[in-house]
This record gives structure tokens, sequence and C-alpha cells, in this order.
């Protein structure tokens, strides 16, 4: 039986060396003892075993060394066993590092994760205070922290890099780091030091304080990112349980506090829009127009042109479908396309006359990605629809319609906010944004996507009757 001690400072270097050796000398995991120093029990079996040399180079994979260098960091007194009896099986089976259900590596992974989670609250939850003469020429300053597991020697390469133009040191119980003058050291752990208070604590004290959003307030989350353990040594958990039991009545406060009225830039544009409309509706000149010129997303960019809405100046029925196709964007009008051809022939068919109603999109330019020489379509998203939802807005203005009949979920989005349950939502009439009628419907360019004929014939007839209560409407 070898026993093999490894050293707590260095220890990740200090333990692939060892494990070369004894790769090397052929030693199976079962005839190792592995110690930490300062591990209790360490002399319960005689003393050390010389530290094996290093032997020739083993290839194992690189995923295994990155695992080995945080696991060499965890608290577990069985770590470098377990990382030994693992590379013992990569010497057959390199592909076991990829296998997540086999124990071993189960459970060093397991122990990787929780060094790196420790790792990232050393990071958020170390707290300096000045200890030098604050008009000397390099300022001290010291910490004091008690992570779960070995990190501090992990992070000590991020915190040089994040305080290089002062001193430090962070002490722990297990390791303490020392930066001074530019040059680190790593020496043993040590007691709480008797660190002074900060003056700055109070300011700080005071920007937390004010960016709580008790509206927010999720205490299992903000306990799970800050867990209790830390609050001793964090001086902004002092506040935290005041802010915590106050919470619900600062969040009604907010609430009644809040504004009910417009922001002065929306209501100003609000306002210009409704300037706009009155002339586009008095005179029937220039809504079109500036729909053409339109740059308010970037979809103008691809498209070959605006495409505006068709139909009479006053309607009582406007039509409202998703955006253009690749015909309707060379042809300049709305539903000329596949999709259009078959809404005008069912539209026939439930007696209702296209003449007579507004014909739109939602979104006024044509959305693809090319592939070759074609155009595909893409849907618009809800931000290219809240856009276009200003040009909209002012048709539905100008037409005055009794009712709208929504095509599709783009449609049903700009219409009513919501673009979901199409299918259970179709044929029912809901109160838009605007308060006028929406008569939920299908899409044709859906029917036309149908496979199966026995579907396509159940949607159309379905499409054929919402058109006929429109058209009754």
């Amino acid at each position: 039986m070898q026993r093999v001690t490894v050293p707590l400072i260095g220890a990740a270097p200090a333990w692939r060396a060892a494990a070369r050796g004894l790769l090397a000398a052929g030693v199976q995991p079962q005839d190792v003892l592995w110690n930490s120093e300062g591990q209790e029990g360490a002399d319960l079996f005689g003393q050390d075993a010389a530290m094996p040399a290093a032997g020739a180079a083993t290839t194992v994979p690189r995923s295994f060394i990155a695992l080995a260098t945080s696991v060499a960091y965890h608290r577990d007194p069985q770590r470098f066993a377990r990382l030994y009896a693992l590379l013992w099986r990569l010497r057959e089976a390199p592909q076991l590092m990829a296998d997540r259900a086999d124990p071993d590596v189960a459970k060093l992974r397991a122990m990787e994760k929780a060094v790196h989670r420790c790792r990232h609250k050393m990071r958020a939850f170390v707290r300096f205070r000045e200890i030098g003469a604050p008009d000397a020429a390099r300022r001290s300053f010291a910490a004091w922290f008690e992570p779960e597991h070995y990190t501090l020697e992990m992070n000590a390469p991020f915190f040089a890099g994040r305080f290089a133009d002062m001193d430090w040191r962070i002490a722990t119980p297990d390791v303490t780091a020392v930066f001074e003058r530019g040059q680190m050291r790593l020496e043993p752990g040590q007691p709480a030091p008797a660190l002074p208070p900060d003056a700055s604590e109070e300011l700080w004290l005071t920007y937390f304080r004010n960016i709580f959003n008790p509206a927010r307030l999720k205490v299992t989350a903000m306990t799970s990112e800050m867990p209790r353990k830390y609050w001793k040594n964090l001086p902004e958990a002092a506040a935290i349980p005041d802010l915590i039991a106050t919470a619900p009545e600062r969040a009604r406060a907010m609430a009644a506090a809040a504004p009910t009225l417009p922001p002065p830039r929306a209501a100003a544009a609000q306002a210009g829009l409704a300037r706009q409309v009155s002339a586009w509706r008095d005179t029937g000149e220039g809504l079109e127009a500036a729909i053409r010129a339109c740059t308010r997303c970037p979809l103008h960019c691809h498209a070959t042109q605006a495409v505006c809405g068709e139909g009479p100046q006053r309607a009582a029925l406007m039509v409202v479908g998703e955006q253009p196709g690749d015909q309707e964007d060379l042809a300049g009008r709305p539903f000329v396309g596949p999709a259009g051809q078959l809404f005008d022939k069912i539209a026939a068919e439930a007696g209702l006359d296209r003449s007579r109603a507004y014909i739109t999109n939602a979104v006024k330019h044509f959305k693809h990605i090319p592939r070759g020489r074609r155009r595909i379509h893409q849907r618009p998203d809800a931000g290219e629809v809240a856009h276009c939802r200003w040009w909209l807005d002012a048709e539905i203005e100008r037409a005055r319609p009794d009712l709208i009949v929504a095509m599709g979920a783009t449609a049903a989005l700009a219409l009513t906010g919501s673009g979901a349950r199409i299918t259970a939502r179709r044929g029912t009439v809901e109160r838009g944004r605007l308060g006028h009628n929406v008569l939920i419907t299908l899409h044709p360019s859906y029917l036309l996507r149908l496979p199966e004929a026995e579907a396509r014939a159940s949607a159309t007839a379905d499409f054929r009757a919402d058109l006929a209560r429109a058209a009754a409407i």
C-alpha cells in the first residue's frame, strides 16, 4: 500500500505529477492511499511513501485534465482517489469521459460543478476593507472569506487582474492569498482577522437599498444566489431582513404611485397620428405614400416595395392577413398570390364580395430569406408586427369598418394583442385593441399547407363558414 499526501497549495499540479508516477509504476487504484495536507486521521497508517517520480506522459482526453484541475480543489477527502480510479480506467477506455451515465464520471462532474459554483460565489461575495494608510503610494486592503471548497487558489489570478493597482490579501481558514507590489503568493490559512470598519459601507448600503425592487422579490431565488451562510461577511446582509419584511407594503405604494397617463412622448406621438389619420380620412390621400416610404423596421431593406391595403375608403368590412407574399411584393397589391386566389374563390362561395371590403395585411413588407432563386416566406416577429401596427391602426381609423376579419395568428396578434390558439378561437368575434369587432379565422395559406385531403376539406369548410358569417354581419 502506497500512501501519497497532496499539499493543499498547488494541489492540482502535485496530484497530476503523483498520478503520472503511479501510472508509470503500474500501481493500481486499490493500492494507493491518497491524503490531503491537513486531513484528519492522516497518520493512522504510518508515514508517507516517497512521492512517486513523474513517469512518461500518459495520453488522456483534455476534458479529464480540466476536470481534474477543478476537482483537486474540492473538499471531499476522496477526491484524489476518485480521480486516480477514473484515470486508471481511461487508459483503456478514453471514451468514458463522454459517458455521463458512468457513476465515476457523474460523481466527478458533480464535484466539478460544485467547485465552479463556489468559485463564482467567492468572486461575488468577497468584500475588501482598507487596512493601510489611504495616502500611501499603494493602498492596502484585506478580506475574510469562508469558501465551501479550496477555491482561493483558483480565484487568485482573477483578483490579481481585477485589483492590480492595490495591495490586498484574502484570508480563508485554509489558504491565504497575498498580493503586494504586483506579486502574488499563497500562504497557509489563518483565523479571521479583526478588520476595521469601512466608511464607504454606508454609501454601499444606501445604494443597495435603493436598487432593491420589492415588486420583484423572490426570496427562494435570492437565497439560492446569495446563500445565508455568506451573509455574516456581507455588509448589505444587515438590510435584507427589513427589505423583505417591508416589500409587500412598498410594492403596494409603488403601484399606487404609478402614473396613469401616457408619458408626454407617447401622447405627442398619438396626437401626431390622430392628426395624420384625420387628414387621410378627409382627403383619402397621403396614407399610401406614407406607407410606401416607411422605414420603421428593417423589413423595408430587403422587400421590393411596401404593399398597401386595397378597397373602398369607407368599408363596412375589413379583411386583414399576415404580410405580403412573393407575388404581392412584386405586384404591389395584397392577396394576388396563391393564398389570395384561394381567398377570392372561397369568399365568392361564401357570398363575400371582395370589391366591397378593404383588404390589407398586418405587416406591409415581405419578410423572407433567399434560397437560390427562391424567396422563402418567414413569419414576422412581435417587434415587426408592433412597428407596422401604426399603419394598420391608420387604415382602420380611415375605413371605420363595422367588422374586421383577422386571418391567421399575425393578424390576430396585431388586432387583439394575442396570436395564440387560432384554431380554438376560430369563428369567434372578439373585441379588438381599438374597440372594433374582430372575427378570428384561418389564413388561406394554412389551407394550402395541409397535406391531408380530409383535413384540408374540413378546414376549408370552416374558413368558408367564417367568411359567410362575416358577410352576413
